[in-house]
């Protein structure tokens, strides 16, 4: 049985990690360097770092941040935003990445995925793809969720895992923040259509919602999640032991 992850995700802006709720309505949680030396000594499989204003503000992430959560965590280290370009793809892995998530940059530059994959390897990009429902369709939508690039998402996801995309982070407009469960219907209809990883991102507000999502969609890889664990409302220990118990396969890691 495939070992199910659980991914807590830092949504960092000015610095500081922020949470809201579909997309909108940002406040301050903590610091990022803090979160991730938390996060990292408490059974998280991986970590999510998104610098969620660096494409809507042309600019480049913010490396020093990076660096010093690099450096305090010992697990595995998605990062995006602002990635526009393999110099991007470059300084951010020599940042200390494992892993770099592309979004908007991909959306300008279709190659750039290809190109990344090239160059990196497969493992090493992931399409991260902000979707929402307009009018009956799936739309995929760029600069932190603020436009929509009148895509439909199932066959841009498709187009760049063929294109080199080793990883999927589907994020839920709809659901995000709203703490009332994972776009099962969105997830599923992912799933089906790649043979990569899928990571589910989006609406989670308890144990029983990963429980749910593993049970519904056996096939997903991984549930990402931030406030339910950034507040203490979920213990990601606690979350696989329930897990574990729901006959979910979940990596268990003694505390530190």
């Amino acid at each position: 049985m495939i070992t199910k992850r659980i991914i807590p995700c830092l949504d960092v802006k000015d610095g500081r990690v922020v949470k809201g709720v579909n997309f909108k309505d940002l406040n301050d949680v903590s610091s990022p360097v803090e979160l991730g030396k938390y996060y990292s000594s408490c059974s998280a499989d991986e970590l999510v770092f998104y610098d969620i204003t660096a494409s809507s503000d042309g600019r480049k992430l913010f490396a020093d941040i990076l660096k010093e959560v690099a450096a305090n965590i010992f697990i595995p280290l998605t990062v995006g935003g602002g990635i526009n370009t393999l110099d991007d793809f470059d300084r951010v892995l020599k940042c200390g990445a494992d892993k770099v998530s592309v979004n908007s940059g991909a959306i300008k530059n279709p190659d750039l995925i290809g190109e990344a994959a090239k160059k990196y390897g497969d493992q090493c990009v992931v399409l991260s793809v902000d979707v929402k429902r307009v009018d009956g369709q799936f739309r995929v939508f760029a600069k932190g969720g603020r436009e929509d690039t009148g895509m439909e998402a199932l066959s841009w996801i498709e187009r760049c895992v063929k294109a080199g995309a080793g990883e999927v982070v589907v994020n839920s407009i709809d659901t995000d923040g709203v703490k009332k469960g994972f776009d099962i219907e969105l997830l599923k209809l992912v799933c089906e259509r790649v043979n990569v990883p899928v990571i589910a991102s989006g609406g989670a507000g308890g144990a029983e919602d990963f429980v749910e999502l593993f049970k519904e969609i056996p096939d997903i890889d991984a549930g990402l999640a931030a406030s339910i664990f950034h507040f203490g409302e979920v213990k990601i220990s606690d979350l696989k032991k329930i897990l574990n118990e729901n006959n979910i396969n979940a990596r268990m890691i003694q505390n530190v």
